[in-house]
């Protein structure tokens, strides 16, 4: 199953970002959201971001998602 996850901007240039999770560096454009910045946590599928969330949100999503690996166990 495919989700879209929480991912927290390092780095921008030419548009895309470099965005960490799980301790792994990832590029997505941000075609959809030019107005991200560094810092900034965003909802990313595949290689695309498709929103900025407050933390607190971003936070929320990553647990839930921890919880149903732990619960399915992966």
């Amino acid at each position: 199953m495919c989700i879209a996850t929480p991912m927290k901007i390092k780095v921008i240039k030419d548009g895309k970002a470099v965005v960490e999770h799980g301790g792994k560096d990832f590029n997505v454009s941000l075609q959809l959201i030019p107005r991200a910045k560094v810092g900034d946590w965003v909802l990313a599928h595949g290689e695309l971001a498709i929103n900025i969330l407050p933390e607190n949100e971003a936070f929320d999503i990553l647990e839930l998602i921890s919880k149903t690996k732990a619960t399915s166990g992966r």
